[in-house]
């Protein structure tokens, strides 16, 4: 696998528009059918109190946002979310929590979730904070699929926006999932202050991973009033679409997602993305707690662009799922 440096990574962010997208482009058909788009469905399973400090979340215990905190969901609840992700087209269904690490209780009923949800046929995903390497094998035992644990930023920016604990911490969770046999979602946050050499970095630390995350989320910050972001000035749209494209170039085989922020794209905004070589999304009205792109303007959209929704394990054969929204 190729080793990246910052400044080869800093030399393709740096070509021309046109080129960068050429080449993310030529990159991503070599890997995907560049019409078909992975759609996950995300829900929050437990909302508010986190003992982190995450400068850009609602959910930290550290911040005024007037998010009320709720309890753990019951099973029967998050089953009843799950078989309506899949009526709608999703393939995976993701579960987060708010908790700097999972206690063994709450740990036990994800785990009854997750043996749920893949009784339905769906892939599974899980974002519960830091993991030990006996948590991890908790869920590989369970049949979990995907574990997210965001790097957020490059190294230096990190402590910035953290310091309830550090880069390292995160890489940690990260080995541990992978050592316990399941594949990784990782990505980050652009918006929060960060310059692109900080999203360079960010990308070259991802690349470099002794095993690439099969699953790369690039988020847009989604400034919450009451945490230290609110204000932030927006990222410039052009710089946002090359980090999505150098992403694609340095992961080319990577699932690279769309995620947060998607609300507030113009519709061309998102089709640069998709051309820059996204090729996964958040399907539905709720993002953890901020509002994600409306399902009916992603249908218009994505039937204007001729984006189909891939099935889960079907030789990339299309769910009907234009047709019946019609």
């Amino acid at each position: 696998m190729t080793k990246w440096s910052v400044e080869e990574a800093k030399n393709i962010f740096d070509l021309p528009f046109n080129d960068i997208m050429h080449k993310a482009q030529t990159i991503h058909r070599k890997s995907f059918n560049p019409d078909h788009l992975q759609v996950s469905t995300l829900l929050n399973i437990k909302t508010g109190g986190c003992p982190e400090n995450c400068s850009y979340c609602p959910q930290s215990a550290h911040y005024k946002t007037n998010l009320e905190k709720t309890r753990l969901m019951e099973i029967d609840e998050v089953v009843k979310a799950a078989l309506h992700a899949k009526e709608v087209g999703a393939t995976r269904f993701c579960l987060g929590a708010a908790w700097r690490s999972p206690n063994k209780k709450d740990l036990d009923i994800v785990c009854e979730m997750i043996t749920e949800i893949k009784k339905i046929g769906l892939e599974t995903c899980v974002t519960l904070g830091m993991l030990n390497d006996n948590q991890a094998e908790q869920l590989k035992e369970v049949g979990l699929d995907f574990y997210n644990h965001n790097i957020d930023t490059s190294d230096d920016f990190y402590e910035k926006i953290i310091t309830t604990r550090t880069f390292q911490d995160r890489i940690n969770t990260i080995e541990n999932v992978r050592k316990a046999g399941i594949k990784v979602c990782c990505g980050g946050i652009i918006g929060m202050g960060e310059t692109n050499q900080d999203r360079i970095k960010m990308l070259v630390i991802l690349a470099n991973l002794d095993i690439q995350p099969e699953s790369v989320p690039i988020n847009k910050l989604i400034k919450i009033p009451g945490t230290p972001l609110a204000n932030q000035e927006n990222v410039d749209s052009f710089d946002f679409i090359k980090t999505i494209a150098l992403c694609r170039i340095m992961l080319p085989n990577s699932f690279i997602r769309l995620s947060a922020g998607r609300q507030n794209m113009s519709d061309e905004m998102q089709a640069l993305c998709f051309l820059a070589g996204a090729n996964s999304i958040f399907y539905g009205e709720k993002l953890l707690t901020a509002e994600n792109s409306m399902p009916d303007r992603d249908i218009n959209l994505f039937k204007r662009l001729g984006l189909k929704f891939l099935q889960l394990n079907n030789n990339d054969s299309m769910i009907n799922f234009f047709n019946e929204k019609k």
